[in-house]
């Protein structure tokens, strides 16, 4: 068997060489959002329109210098404080509709800290409309003649568009209409909405002159959101289960034929005027998850994507009606995101939910900060490195903008507090970086090989037709009106078929004068009967032109008293518009203070079961107390009655050790009293003796030899002292005496003094009788002498 030879690792591409395709930078502008307060610490400043400049707050940690640090950041555009809404949209939004009509895509997001401006900049407040109310008017001012009828374009499921036929589109209306639950569309036409009203005023209306009038226009917009990283559908009309509530179910990405990302099973709603689109918006924003934190009263807890889809199909050659050909319907976008803003758990002191949402946010936009990242470098450095687009759901969906399909916008909130400078000098950074990301100019589309104004000739030829056919209405004679002409022959007798061969036929001829005669007697005929029949018409007609003109002046009595109704009527629609309007702004201000009554009862609750459980831990810790001083009184009590025993014991041992060292003392004493007594007693004797005799003293024997009698009377004169006492174990192992008698015994003197002991016997025996008299003393020692007092522990 062959062996199969191993494949070597394949050699990694070089970087692509540049292509001739025109790049355009991303653009990044950057908005500034007023302080809340007048006295709070500013440490953004704005020095010119496309420069602003940071500086550190005080107390922030220096440099290793020991300076503050003041950076710079450039933009395209730098809007102030007092920018208006309208001047945003100007600068930034107004080129994107213009592009989306001339089937161009286009990516308009907010970044920022939570609470820098997000959402007032894309959606606004009543009375200062946001980016995305201001995108839907001037595309409806702007195609709002040129629409096609309603259901005459339809998603086909697959990010296509598909074109039905009028008779379908038809029935697709009627089959709307006939449903009692689906609300009628406004119509363009009528008033526009009090809320709606109030964002956009009539001056700020805007709209686009270079559109193509030869073109068909409908739109549809979609909302979506990015709630930890998985997809659900604002607009889906999911059935309510009061008993068992199902949760929302999250969407997918897939990929359609042309490489574009687009959300499996979105709802697309095709809307006819800002009001409805406007409307639409609202009942997706009422679904969008939002919460209160400590840095923002109503944080998005996730990003949000509207996206307005315009589908457009050029005219056929007569200009009535749409060409039926999918190739050539143009499709393009605009997507309007909305991203939740970074923050710092230790600032927001998030737990729980809103912990895990606040790391998914985070998670997210440093993804699409990675993102940005390998973009730029494969571009300035010419790598081929894979960008993680997979990683985030956001960076995915727009993964198509990045790669040339449309241009791309980034407005920059900046919120200028000192507090979040730090997480500011972050979003600096980023969009530093975003700026240097080039993407790829969209290319124009295909021009239409029909010729331009056909729409303009069909309405031309349409009202000439129109004009004449009212001229034509006028009477007229029966010998002009050829179709009466035509009626009037065939009712004639009609002529024989005969052939004239001769000149002279006499049969032929005479016959055909007859007839003749004859078919001019049934004209004649005809003649004066539609002579009549004209005369009692026109005395009719005259009958119906009196008639007429009485009616006339009825209606004209009619029509002033109409008027009069009508301008009761307007008075009252002001007066009803005017409390609409108060109650729009009314359902308004409840559906915020009801959002804010949630979050406030859901903080309440949380408090309390916050407050419940610190209480259960308090009581718990109590009890652990008086448990604790219980048993540690107990300790004590013990402890000191311990002690007390000790030191009694100690003191009472102490007393006797030292009642037995005196009585020991005073017991030497007096033996040795008693000694030097009769020391005295025998030397004055032996004193007196030789005096009387006037000898010298006599010369001392020399000693004798000890003897065996001597020493027994020796031992049997010395009689030491006895002592009684009981043995008993101690504490510490050993054993203990106490005694309880003393007893001296009798010493008796040598044999050769028994002068000396005949004279002081009778003090040795009362001294003995003294000794022996004494009451008995208490003693404690140990085996070999006094027991050793322990320290105590």
């Amino acid at each position: 068997m062959q062996r199969l030879n191993k494949g070597k690792t394949p050699r990694r591409p070089g970087p692509k060489k540049a292509s001739n395709v025109e790049k355009d930078p991303v653009g990044v502008y950057c908005r500034i959002r007023p302080l809340g307060a007048e006295n709070e610490e500013c440490c953004v400043e704005m020095i010119s329109s496309s420069t602003i400049q940071l500086h550190a707050p005080d107390g922030l940690k220096a440099n290793r210098n020991g300076e503050y640090k003041e950076t710079q950041y450039s933009f395209k555009k730098v809007f102030g404080i007092n920018t208006t809404q309208m001047e945003l949209f100007g600068d930034v939004s107004k080129p994107l509709i213009e592009d989306l009509i001339h089937c161009k895509n286009g990516l308009l997001f907010t970044y920022g800290v939570t609470g820098s401006g997000k959402t007032f900049t894309m959606t606004g407040s009543p009375g200062e409309g946001g980016l995305l109310p201001r995108c839907l008017d001037m595309l409806f001012n702007t195609i709002g003649p040129f629409q096609a009828k309603r259901f005459v374009f339809k998603p086909d499921e697959k990010n296509g568009m598909e074109i039905q036929g009028q008779v379908d589109a038809l029935l697709e209306r009627q089959k709307r209409d006939s449903q009692p639950s689906v609300p009628k569309t406004p119509s363009s036409r009528q008033r526009a909405d009090p809320e709606f009203a109030d964002m956009i005023s009539s001056e700020e209306a805007c709209k686009s002159e270079n559109v193509d009038e030869d073109c068909c226009y409908s739109v549809f917009v979609s909302y979506i959101e990015i709630y930890n990283n998985y997809i659900y559908d604002l607009l889906e009309d999911a059935p309510f289960d009061p008993i068992r509530p199902k949760p929302p179910q999250s969407k997918i990405l897939r990929e359609d034929q042309n490489h574009n990302m687009y959300v499996a099973g979105c709802t697309e709603v095709e809307v006819k005027s800002t009001e409805e689109a406007f409307e639409i918006f609202w009942k997706g924003q009422k679904k969008r998850r939002i919460a209160n934190t400590e840095l923002n009263r109503e944080s998005s807890r996730s990003h949000s994507v509207f996206t307005v889809k315009l589908a457009q199909a050029p005219l056929d050659a007569d200009g009535d009606h749409i060409l039926q050909d999918k190739n050539q319907v143009s499709v393009s976008q605009l997507c309007l995101v909305d991203l939740a803003g970074s923050e710092r758990t230790s600032r927001t002191r998030a737990e729980g939910n809103r912990l895990r949402e606040a790391g998914n946010i985070n998670q997210s936009l440093m993804t699409l900060r990675t993102c940005m990242e390998v973009l730029r470098e494969n571009q300035m450095c010419g790598t081929n490195k894979m960008v993680p687009y997979r990683d985030s759901k956001v960076t995915h969906l727009f993964k198509n903008y990045f790669d040339g399909e449309g241009k791309v916008r980034m407005i920059v909130c900046v919120n200028p507090k000192a507090d979040d400078y730090e997480e500011t000098m972050l979003v600096m950074r980023f969009a530093e970086m975003t700026q240097e990301v080039e993407v790829a100019r969209p290319i124009d589309r295909p021009i239409c090989g029909l010729a331009a104004g056909r729409r303009h000739r069909a309405r031309a030829f349409k009202d000439e037709l129109s004009q004449r056919l009212e001229e034509r209405g006028r009477p007229s004679s029966a010998v002009d009106d050829p179709a009466l002409m035509n009626q009037l022959v065939e009712s004639l007798p009609a002529l024989p078929h005969f052939e004239l061969l001769d000149p002279a036929d006499d049969q032929s001829l005479p016959r055909l004068i007859e007839i003749l005669e004859r078919r001019l007697r049934v004209r004649q005929m005809m003649s004066e009967q539609f002579d009549k029949t004209a005369t009692t018409l026109k005395s009719m007609v005259q009958q119906f032109d009196g008639q007429l003109n009485a009616k006339e002046t009825f209606l004209q009595d009619q029509r002033c008293k109409l008027s009069e109704k009508e301008k009761i009527i307007m008075s009252q629609k002001t007066e009803l518009e005017r409390l609409e309007k108060k109650s729009k702004t009314l359902e308004y201000k409840v559906d915020i203070l009801q959002k804010t009554t949630d979050m406030y009862e859901q903080d309440k609750r949380s408090l309390r079961h916050e407050l419940e459980t610190r209480e259960q831990r308090l009581q718990r810790e109590q009890a652990e107390r008086r448990r604790m001083e219980q048993r540690m009184q107990g300790m004590v009590t013990d402890t000191k009655l311990k002690w007390e025993k000790e030191c009694e014991r100690r003191v009472n041992a102490k007393q006797l050790e030292m009642q037995n060292k005196l009585w020991v003392k005073d017991e030497k004493l007096k033996q040795l009293k008693a000694i030097v007594s009769e020391s005295s007693i025998s030397s004055s004797s032996g004193g007196g003796a030789g005096g009387g005799g006037g000898f010298p003293p006599e010369r001392p024997d020399k000693p004798e030899r000890p003897s065996r009698e001597k020493d027994h009377n020796m031992a049997r004169s010395a009689s030491p002292s006895a002592l009684h006492g009981n043995v008993f174990k101690t504490r510490g192992g050993g054993q203990a005496v106490q005694f309880t008698d003393i007893e001296t015994l009798k010493q008796e003197l040598p044999l050769a003094s028994s002068r000396k002991r005949r004279s002081g016997s009778g003090e040795g025996a009362s001294q003995m009788e003294d000794i022996e008299n004494r009451a008995p003393v208490a003693s404690t020692s140990s085996a070999f002498g006094y027991q050793k007092r322990r320290k105590p522990y």
